[in-house]
Parts: structure tokens; sequence; C-alpha cells
């Protein structure tokens, strides 16, 4: 895994000045480095605080598609390219103009669907709730160990059909070395109080904080509790972590309030 991490680019950073919802055409990539030696990406951490445990997000789709990526196959070079671009734009807030580049890599290079948990976070806030359970379940069947894909499967899932069968049938997982993801992990596959997840992490590190309160801001909503679940993803969005870091999940907690009309700032 040491030789895999060297082939990761840091994410690059983006203004949250303004995000929106809406579907939009204008794809403005004038500002885009494009760093390649990757295929897929990881939400890879780039604040100053080290945190004791990555994202399990750190997966490849083939050796084939990494070898394709590194000696000079255009469409897999092309879809990373895409992958980068449409991260770059859900970042801004651009949630359609993402979906355009996801599926424009899956174009280029079928093998990235079964990978591709950024387009799944896309389709939940593109209210494509189905599409998106999908590929989180795509995306689980390769990466048996990913709590958070669980997680967005049941959320995308609760959408369409409430808590219980969503439940049910709730995709299991590894353990979870984050304490605070086995937290949150139980809290939606078993249910629970996530006021108490929120509070046994809020004296915690500020990584801990900003998950405990995203997720439990996102049960709240899957409980179709708005209130409850503004309060909880403007904490999110205002806590330490989520306003400096360049987490992919800082994002898409700015991303959630402003397609909710929340204020955070």
């Amino acid at each position: 895994m040491a030789v895999i991490h060297k082939l990761y680019m840091p994410l690059i950073s983006a203004s949250h000045s303004s995000f929106f919802c809406k579907p939009s055409i204008s794809l403005n990539t004038s500002n885009y480095k494009s760093r390649l030696f990757g295929t897929t990406f990881s939400r890879i951490h780039t604040h100053r605080t080290p945190l004791p445990t990555l994202s399990r997000r750190l997966f490849l789709p083939s050796v084939s598609g990494l070898w394709d990526a590194l000696a000079g196959g255009n469409s897999a070079r092309e879809a990373v390219l895409a992958i980068r671009r449409g991260m770059l734009l859900f970042r801004q807030g651009d949630v359609f103009g993402s979906l355009v580049e996801f599926d424009k890599a899956i174009e280029l290079d079928p093998r990235q669907k079964a990978y591709l948990w950024q387009r799944g976070l896309t389709l939940y806030y593109l209210d494509r709730f189905e599409e998106g359970a999908e590929q989180f379940r795509l995306d689980v069947a390769q990466n048996p160990n990913d709590t958070e894909e669980s997680i967005w499967c049941f959320l995308c899932e609760a959408k369409l059909y409430g808590v219980d069968e969503p439940r049910r049938r709730f995709l299991e997982v590894g353990r979870d070395p984050r304490p605070v993801m086995r937290g949150a992990y139980n809290l939606f596959k078993d249910g629970g109080d996530p006021e108490k997840l929120v509070t046994a992490f809020s004296n915690g590190r500020e990584h801990e904080y900003f998950y405990a309160s995203l997720y439990a801001g996102l049960y709240h909503e899957a409980q179709n509790e708005a209130d409850a679940a503004k309060v909880h993803l403007i904490a999110a969005c205002q806590s330490s972590y989520g306003s400096r870091s360049d987490d992919y999940m800082a994002s898409l907690a700015k991303v959630h309030c402003n397609c909710r009309n929340w204020r955070f700032s």
C-alpha cells in the first residue's frame, strides 16, 4: 500500500464562495491543473493536523487500469482527468456538472464505474436515489470494508423506502478503525440517538467532531427531521475542521447546506 500511496497526487483546493445544485452545462475548468498519476481518488486529507487513520477509500480499479493510466492508455488517462474535474466541480457546488464528468469517465473507461463513490454522492444531491444506491452497492462489492459507502447506500434507499427497508438490507462491512465512523455505522445499522454520537466526540479531535456532526445530521435527514438535520450540518460546516479542511466531505457538508438553502456562514 505504501507504493500505491505515492501514486496519488494531492487534490486541488477550490473556493467554496458559491455553491449551486441546479443543472448547469457550464463546465469552467480554466483554473484546473491536470496532474496525472492516479486512477480513482480517495478523500485524502491535506490539512496540517495528522489523523490517526486515513479514510479506507484508497483503492484502484484494476492492475490493468493502473498500468494503462501510467503507460499511456489515452482513454484511461482521460477518464482520470474527468474524475478530477468532476470532483472539483462538486467542491465548487456544480453538482450536475460533476455528474457529467463522472459519467464521461465511465464512458471513457467502464472499469471506473464500480469505484466511483464520488458519483454516488453526486447522485444523492440530484435526488437520483435509486442510481445512487446502485452506485454504492457496486462500490461495496469491490471494497467491502468501506463504512461510509454502506451508510450512503442507506441514505439513498431511505429516501425511496423509509428507514425500515434499508436497515433490513443494510450493507454490512468490516470494522472501521475510526471510532467515530464505527459509532456512525452502528447508528445507521441499528438505530439510536444521533445526539449521543455528537456528544461522544464533542471533545475529541477536530475531524471526529466534524464527522459526528455530519452523520448525525444525515441520520436526522433520513428520518425526515429537517430542523435537527440543519442544526448538525451547519455545525459540521462551522467546525474548525469543516471550515478549514480540504477533505472532500467538508466540501460535501457545504454542498448539502446550500442544496437545502441553509446559511452556514
